[in-house]
């Protein structure tokens, strides 16, 4: 059998190339994606910098543990005590570099500690770092690494294996004569599995080793784009690791088996009568297995889009969900494809005989023109799905700041001077600080919940239109907090127990219950409750009449903050896409579009080198080679269109789902589809179909109508010549 494949492999090579490519491409980018997740998992231990030269940092209480060994960060550390800074002093020189939060002392470990008792934090060698300036930014950073990785390595395993089973079973589908012939030579359907399937092992054996040189060649330059894209850390670089070359061979292998699985059980099927008498009308391409596989996807697709709706809207907005939950619904009608093309083929009214050829020929090659629709699906679909997503949720995001204020004008700034009365007669002012409320739910976990403090509740409430549900703003005191209905507790008038941003307890009355929206409205308190916290922000709401230059001019000097009015703060604040986000889904849609081009010109170099004789007999009826290319070029362009249009009703169906969410949690709907992205990348698998399908369609019509030319040429001087023979010897 291995004897076998590998004559088949040999003489049928332009048959598996693109499914070479495609493998090798797949496990290069697992691999490549594998070794910057095993980078990320652990971050060097890099050294202290804002107290480096002091051997001992004291630092004040920066978490808070309730009951639990998890810790959560306080958005106000406690400082270190004047009274200690003095006893230290008589330890060693102690070093203060902004801030009370920390101080660097230059004496033994085991003196400070003594001296500090459980007053403050004693810290040493490299924990140190955690006085810096943002000590989790690294952290965090490869957290966001992490995540674009894992998404990426995803979207690389489900379209390698889309396309590689895509390209088997079209590669099976050419071949079916040659299944026939041997079966009628004696082959059992068994035997013709086994050959299918020896021929996947020996490519996904070849392709996996191939992957993962190009993974091992690739990881640094991959480490490299994402530093640049300020998506890593400066020192972010690849690190040596085993486990992820194992990964992608054996991921690929197992995906080539699996794409050539499916094929080989319809090969192992095929009669030897059916084979040679069938005609270039594919008949049984939508199988009833794979009739209710689609079905099934696509119901639990939109099962799952409906159930998420009705119990968690939010988690529709998070990345993480409108990134992977479109590859439900595009398998499913990826799987339904052949059923959808030939019924949206028949129906279009296409003018003139080459239009009737390229309806006609659409229609019946379901298998050519479901192969080639099927990756430009794929990647309409996550480019209208995953740009459109991320764009929806951002402009929603800043349509919804800029509606929750009444205030003309927003100053922003770190520690803002407060506005002296007199200074803008007839103005409303409300500041407000950053801070956050812990909360205990279901009586063990500890969750932190962003939220502000403002100064004045009167302004406050005069000033923010925020979804309020129950209660009314008016209440909110000293003694009362806001909070949204994602709280355990969000009865008003209930009591909630929370910690204060610098860990101190308290017990809250509830004055209002805001809506959820897009995760942005956190919990409100009054300054007291928060009386480290420095005012970042002020809204302003002008007298009638005053002069809007001249008030901007008068903020800008009085608080040292930046003034903006309210649209242009929403803008500035609430951008559309961070480059970061963007960053992470060009690269995935790269991985998209590569593979689609891979899968297009695999495809289209098969079909039409097998139509050869179909369009050699166009060309002897009478077609000039101009019309013949022609109809190619419209068979082409109207698969790609029909994968375009099945890939822009996945979109609707992911879009409308989002914008039903932003509606069930009362957040503007600004449902965002990014028609240049779709555009550009359908427009780029037209341009890579029609020259995927032009040149061999181009060389085929050439050399057969020059051999037919020459072999009639041929019979007819012969027969001229065996008539004059015949005539000299009557």
């Amino acid at each position: 059998m291995l004897t076998v494949a590998f004559a088949a492999l040999r003489a049928r090579w332009a048959t598996f190339v693109a499914s070479f490519v495609a493998l090798a491409l797949g496990v290069g980018l697992i691999a490549a994606m594998g070794l910057g997740l095993a980078s990320t998992f652990d971050a060097p231990k890099l050294a202290p910098e804002r107290f480096a030269s002091s051997p001992v940092v004291v630092m004040g209480t920066d978490t808070l543990a309730v009951e639990s060994r998890r810790r959560l960060p306080l958005p106000h550390p406690h400082p270190v005590d004047i009274e200690l800074v003095h006893r230290l002093r008589a330890l060693g020189p102690v070093v203060q570099r902004g801030g009370r939060d920390a101080v660097g002392v230059d004496a033994p470990a085991a003196a400070v500690r003594k001296v500090v008792g459980d007053r403050a934090q004693v810290l040493t060698g490299d924990e140190r770092r955690r006085a810096d300036p943002d000590p989790e930014r690294d952290a965090e950073a490869l957290v966001a690494v992490n995540s674009l990785l894992g998404t990426a390595g995803g979207v690389s395993a489900f379209v390698s294996v889309f396309v590689v089973a895509s390209t088997f079973a079209f590669a099976v589908a050419l071949r079916r004569r040659e299944f026939g012939l041997l079966r009628t030579a004696g082959a059992t359907p068994g035997q013709i599995r086994r050959l299918l399937l020896t021929e996947a092992l020996v490519i996904g054996t070849l392709a996996s080793a191939a992957g993962c040189a190009l993974g091992a060649w690739g990881a640094p330059r991959l480490a490299r784009l994402l530093v640049d894209g300020e998506v890593a850390p400066e020192w972010f670089t690849i690190r040596e690791a085993a486990w992820p070359f194992h990964a992608a061979f054996w991921t690929g292998l197992l995906f080539a088996l699996a794409g050539v699985w499916a094929a080989s059980r319809r090969a192992g099927r095929i009669g030897p009568i059916e084979a040679l008498r069938e005609a270039d009308v594919d008949t049984g391409a939508m199988p009833l297995g794979r009739r209710l596989a689609g079905l099934a996807l696509f119901a639990a697709g939109a099962g799952l889009l409906v159930l998420t709706l009705a119990t968690d809207p939010s988690g529709l907005l998070k990345r993480k969900t409108y990134t992977t939950q479109p590859m439900v619904l595009i398998t499913a009608v990826a799987l339904l494809a052949p059923l959808l093309v030939r019924r949206t083929a028949g129906l279009l009214p296409l003018p003139g005989v080459t239009g009737m050829l390229v309806r006609e020929n659409t229609a019946a090659a379901v298998r050519r023109t479901a192969a080639v629709a099927a990756p430009v699906l794929v990647t309409v679909a996550l480019a209208g799905s995953l740009l459109g997503s991320a764009a929806t949720v951002t402009e929603a995001k800043a349509a919804e700041a800029r509606t929750q204020t009444a205030a003309q004008l927003v100053v922003n700034g770190d520690e803002l001077k407060p506005v002296e009365p007199g200074e803008l007669p007839g103005a409303t002012l409300s500041a407000s600080a950053s801070t956050a409320v812990f909360v205990r739910e279901e009586g063990t976990a500890l969750i932190r919940s962003d939220a502000r403090a403002v100064t004045d509740p009167a302004a406050f409430a005069s000033l923010a239109r925020l979804p309020v549900v129950a209660g009314d703003l008016r209440d909110l005191d000293d003694r009362s907090i806001v909070v949204n209905e994602e709280w355990e507790k969000h009865t008003v008038g209930e009591t909630v127990d929370v910690w204060l941003g610098d860990g101190r307890p308290a017990s809250l009355r509830i004055a209002a219950v805001l809506a959820i929206g897009t995760g942005s409205n956190g919990a409100f308190i009054t300054a007291a409750n928060a009386p480290v916290a420095k005012a970042d922000r002020i809204d302003v709401q002008l007298a009638e009449g005053a002069d809007l230059d001249a008030s901007t001019d008068a903020l800008r000097g009085t608080t040292g903050g930046t003034v903006r009015t309210t649209d242009a703060w929403a803008a500035a604040t609430h951008p559309r896409t961070s480059p970061q986000t963007r960053l992470g889904l060009l690269v995935v849609l790269g991985i998209a579009l590569v593979y689609t081009a891979i899968a297009l010109a695999g495809t289209l170099l098969m079909a039409t080198s097998a139509r050869a004789g179909e369009l050699t007999s166009l060309r002897l009826a009478g077609a000039s080679r101009a019309q013949i290319l022609r109809v190619v070029a419209g068979e082409t362009l109207l698969a790609v269109g029909i994968g375009a249009g099945l890939g822009l009703a996945v979109t609707a169906v992911n879009l409308t789902g989002l914008g039903s969410a932003l509606a069930a949690l009362s957040a503007p709907v600004a449902v965002s589809v990014p028609w240049g992205t779709v555009g550009a990348a359908a427009g780029a698998c037209a341009v890579i179909a029609i020259a995927a399908a032009l040149l061999p369609a181009w060389r085929a019509t050439r050399a057969r109508t020059q051999a037919v030319v020459r072999r009639r040429r041929y019979s007819s001087v012969t027969a001229t010549s065996s008539g004059g023979q015949a005539s000299s010897g009557t």
